[in-house]
C-alpha cells in the first residue's frame, strides 16, 4: 500500500508557456508535470539551480486535478530589453505581446516520491502552509495559494480490463490506455488533449513528453486504463 500527499494549488491567472510558441504565447490547460517541480521546490526551498536533481524520473509521481472549469482570457504585456534598457525610467522602446491566460485556475495536486525525507518535508510544510519561496502558477506575477488536504493510502492496480470514472488527467500512451480505451460518448463531458513535458534532466532538456487527455470543467473521465491508483477517498487516479 502506497502514500500519497493531496493539496489544491490556485491563482487568479496562471500561463503555462506552451514550448512551441513565440510572438503571441499561448498556454498550457494544466500545468506540465516538469512545472510542478519547481513550484514543489520552491515550497521546500531547494535552489533553482539543482532542484531538479531530486526530481529525475522514477523518483517522483504525480497526479493533476482540474478543481475549476478552464478559462482562458488574452491579457496585453509590455516586454522590455532589459540588456540595453539602462534606467528603468528611460525606457523608449516596448514590445507589446498578446498573452494568452487561465483565469481563476485551481488544481489538485496528488504526490508521491521515493525519497522520504522530500517526501516528509513537503507534508511538514503543507500542514503548516509554509513555503520557503513565494510560489507562482506559471510566471512570477501570478502568485499562488495552496492548501493541504491530507496524506492517504493508495492501492495501485495493474492489467485492469475494467471502465473507470477517473478523476485525474490521464496519459494517451500504449503502457497507460489508448484513445479506444476513452470513454467518448458522455455528451456532458468536454474532451481535450495536449502534449506536455513530463520529465526533464538536471541540465533542463526534456527527456519525456507525453499526450495527455482532461475534462475542461474537471468532470471525471471514463475510461479503462491499464493502470491506475484508487485512493482511499474514493477516488481513481493516474499519477504520471
Amino acid at each position: 500500500m502506497d502514500k500519497v500527499l493531496i493539496f489544491d494549488i490556485w491563482a487568479d491567472y496562471a500561463h503555462f508557456k506552451k514550448y512551441y510558441t513565440t510572438t503571441s504565447p499561448l498556454s498550457f490547460s494544466i500545468p506540465p508535470k516538469t512545472t510542478l517541480y519547481g513550484i514543489i521546490g520552491a515550497i521546500l526551498g531547494l535552489d533553482k539551480k539543482d532542484y531538479l536533481n531530486y526530481f529525475q524520473k522514477g523518483e517522483c509521481r504525480i497526479g493533476i486535478r482540474i478543481k475549476e472549469p478552464i478559462k482562458k482570457t488574452r491579457i496585453n504585456l509590455n516586454l522590455i530589453n532589459t540588456k540595453t534598457a539602462k534606467m528603468m525610467s528611460r525606457i523608449d522602446n516596448r514590445t507589446q505581446i498578446r498573452t494568452e491566460f487561465l483565469k481563476d485556475a485551481k488544481y489538485r495536486i496528488y504526490f508521491t516520491h521515493k525519497n522520504n525525507d522530500i517526501y516528509s518535508k513537503l507534508k511538514e510544510y503543507l500542514q503548516n502552509h509554509k513555503s520557503v519561496y513565494s510560489i507562482s502558477l506559471g510566471l512570477s506575477e501570478n502568485l499562488a495559494n495552496f492548501e493541504f488536504v491530507g496524506e492517504y493510502n493508495c492501492e495501485k492496480v495493474v492489467n485492469n480490463q475494467e471502465w473507470e470514472e477517473l478523476v485525474t488527467v490521464l496519459r494517451v500512451d500504449d503502457d497507460y490506455l489508448t484513445k479506444g480505451d476513452i470513454d467518448f460518448s458522455q455528451t456532458d463531458r468536454e474532451y481535450f488533449s495536449d502534449k506536455v513535458a513530463l520529465e526533464m534532466k538536471s541540465d533542463r532538456e526534456v527527456i519525456d513528453y507525453g499526450q495527455v487527455v482532461f475534462e475542461r470543467n474537471g468532470k471525471s473521465i471514463k475510461a479503462r486504463p491499464k493502470r491506475y491508483y484508487r485512493v482511499e477517498i474514493g477516488e481513481n487516479i493516474v499519477l504520471l
